[in-house]
């Protein structure tokens, strides 16, 4: 088939290669020449794992190219999949400006039968707008609108294009349907069926599906708190309760909050949704309440850790938020490190891709330290705070980067060392729901003796 991939992003770009891969001819487009030129030129826009031999494959298999041109790529494809951008308005209700430009673009310039994909993430009652703008501009024409969200994993998502858990597909007409079946043919198997629907469960679907994945996580996330205080381990609990088959183990691992473009907006989006309806979803508000005050939730405790040791600097693991991508949107290390320098604290940030991303964002803030490397990171520091979980900090030796230190202090934000382990290493443990700040064996008076000031200030 021939299938036209409007909008570049995340979720274009990761579509346009992996249909591609199944044998369709696939031209991607977008309104941004620098990208386009970018792409051209067998250069990312942005990190994703697998992705850049993806592209590079197909291209010089000619079946993915790219262009600025809008009715070349309305007429090009027997399917235009909508992939741009939905961004976030300041109430939290979805952006729909670019869905609608497309839609109109669509209405414009087709001249026989289309198939309109919304695979961006939009709000029930989007794809009946999208037919009625293009009814109104052009009735001569027969083009089917179809919902079909995406559940790509930053990180994992050529992989999770080419092996769903599920494809869901809302259309109006068997005629879209079994279009839907031939754009997936490669994919399909007898046992993964599309799931067919209308349009507002097959959106509602997404929104239900990431939200409840947020909620999940708030959820641990708030035990690991109530754990710190009645001094339970939450990793514990959270391996017993995802036993049971009901629950499942998946997003159970407590935290400093979730990040990342997805989550957020799409659990803003869906109260907005509600709110429209005259309905109010607090579980959602709450679930979103809880996420940002989850990301603030170490800094009173590095502050205290920092008033008994003789210096002030604290150093970031991490900074996308999550491993295996380079995206900065709602990243939990930003906020930590905002939190942080406003306390007049020294921050030393590391991160395998993302950090010349945030050197853009933040500047040569006062105070705010760009390192290279992860030795460079600890050097004359006091804490470290594994923030973001990439492979690279999964296996260090902290014996040996503790004497670069002024004192060892670790604050383990994914819970993803061995507490006795890193202890081994000279270093004061604190991880999330593990054990009471302040009332390990080992405090920080015994660990820093010599070092600390009791009377310190962080100012």
């Amino acid at each position: 088939m021939k299938i036209s991939i409007f909008g570049t992003g995340y979720v274009g770009l990761v579509t346009g290669a992996s249909l591609a891969s199944l044998g369709h001819e696939v031209l991607c487009v977008d309104v941004d020449e620098a990208k386009i030129m970018m792409l051209n030129e067998g250069k990312m826009p942005f990190f994703e794992p697998g992705l850049q031999e993806l592209v590079e494959l197909n291209r010089s298999k000619r079946r993915l190219q790219f262009t600025t041109h809008i009715e070349e790529g309305v007429r090009f494809g027997e399917v235009v999949f909508n992939c741009v951008g939905t961004p976030e308005n300041e109430d939290g209700s979805c952006d729909l400006t670019y869905v609608f430009s497309v839609a109109e673009m669509v209405g414009r310039y087709a001249t026989g039968y289309k198939v309109l994909i919304n695979k961006s993430t939009v709000p029930p009652g989007t794809a009946n707008r999208c037919m009625e703008l293009i009814r109104s501009l052009n009735s001569g024409v027969v083009i089917d609108v179809v919902s079909n969200p995406e559940f790509l994993k930053q990180g994992n998502a050529v992989y999770d294009f080419n092996h769903p858990d599920k494809i869901v597909v809302g259309a109006k007409t068997s005629e879209a349907f079994h279009m839907l079946q031939k754009v997936y043919h490669g994919l399909l198997k007898m046992y993964m069926p599309l799931l067919e629907t209308d349009w507002e469960t097959a959106e509602m679907i997404k929104y239900a599906n990431n939200s409840f994945l947020a909620m999940k996580i708030s959820f641990i996330n708030e035990m690991a708190n109530i754990c710190d205080r009645v001094g339970a381990d939450v990793t514990i609990v959270a391996k017993a309760i995802g036993m049971d088959s009901r629950i499942g183990p998946k997003f159970l691992n407590a935290g400093i909050g979730y990040g990342g473009s997805c989550f957020r907006k799409d659990v803003r989006a869906l109260i907005d949704t509600a709110r429209s309806t005259g309905y109010r979803a607090y579980l959602l508000e709450e679930t979103e309440r809880l996420n940002e005050r989850q990301k603030k939730m170490l800094v009173p405790q590095i502050l205290e850790a920092l008033r008994k040791v003789e210096g002030d600097t604290v150093t970031l693991w991490g900074l996308s938020f999550k491993p295996k991508t380079s995206d900065l949107r709602g990243a939990s290390a930003l906020v930590l490190m905002e939190e942080l320098l406003c306390a007049g604290v020294g921050v030393k940030v590391y991160d395998p891709i993302s950090v010349e991303d945030t050197r853009r964002l933040f500047g040569e803030r006062v105070g705010l330290m760009y390192c290279t490397s992860l030795t460079d990171s600890v050097r004359e520091s006091n804490v470290i705070v594994l923030v973001t979980e990439w492979d690279e900090f999964r296996n260090v030796n902290f014996a040996e980067l503790g004497e670069l230190m002024k004192t060892r202090i670790l604050f383990d934000g994914r819970n993803i060392y061995d507490a006795q382990q890193v202890q081994e290493g000279g270093f004061t443990y604190y991880g999330l729901g593990r054990s009471s700040f302040g009332r390990e064996e080992n405090s920080f008076e015994e660990k820093n003796i010599g070092k600390k000031s009791l009377n310190k200030k962080v100012s």
